[in-house]
Order: C-alpha cells, then structure tokens, then sequence
C-alpha cells in the first residue's frame, strides 16, 4: 500500500488530498493560497512530513479541445518544483472537469465555503490517477 498527496494547482490556490492505492481512494486535505504564484512551501513540507507519501499527483490542465489550458504551464512548473524540493515522483495527469465536478458533488456545501472545492478536486485528481494505475 502506497500513500499519495494529489494537488488541484491554481494561480490562487492549491487544492490537496491524499489518498492511498490499496483502496484508490482519497480524502481532501485542505486549500492553501498561492498568492503571486508562490505555494506555500511550509505547510507543503509539513504535510509531506506528516502523510509521508511515496508519490505527488499534480492536476495537469487540459481544455475540452485536448489542447493545455492557458495555467498549464504553472502546473508543470509546481511539478518540477515538488520534485526539486521533495525528492519524490511527481505524477502529471489530466485534470479536466474536476473543478465542474467538485462543484457539482459539494453543492451547497461548496456555496457555503468555496475553498474545499480545491481540495475536493484534488481529491478527485488523486482517483483518477489512482484508478488508471
């Protein structure tokens, strides 16, 4: 069993989960600001230190035209960052529609506090990796 952080990238934050491959399954974490595209590389630290995960999923954006979307470029950048600051593999992986879908899963609930829906498409990330593997 292997346990996993995913991340939904964005220019204004970051969505986390983590999840794990026995039951390709994972929960939201928590949504971090990344204010002038500088992640929060503390609370990023912590939570590796705290999960100790043997892989990272980053959210790779895609339009429905199967070309990159325009923050494409950002979440590779994070990518490649994770991988220099952490030493772990560091997984890309189409990540469209799972914002729509965070917001249609969490309803009310995302209109109540709008900042779980980045962890909550994180989350979904996570499974759609977990579950191609």
């Amino acid at each position: 069993m292997s346990t996993l952080l995913g991340f939904d990238y964005g220019t204004h934050k970051i969505g986390i989960a983590v999840g794990q491959t026995l039951t390709q399954s994972a929960n939201p974490l928590l949504t971090l600001g990344n204010p002038k595209g500088k992640p929060d590389w503390i609370r990023i630290e912590k939570l590796i230190g705290e999960w100790q995960p043997d892989a990272l999923v980053v959210g790779h954006p895609f339009e429905m035209t199967d070309h990159e979307a325009n923050n494409a470029e950002g979440a590779k950048k994070f990518s490649r960052q994770l991988h220099g600051r952490f030493h772990l593999p560091v997984h890309l992986i189409d990540e469209r529609l799972t914002t729509r879908e965070a917001w249609a899963d969490l309803g009310v609930e995302a209109a109540k506090d709008a900042t779980r829906v980045d962890s909550y498409a994180a989350k979904l990330i996570l499974e759609t990796w977990l579950r191609s593997q």
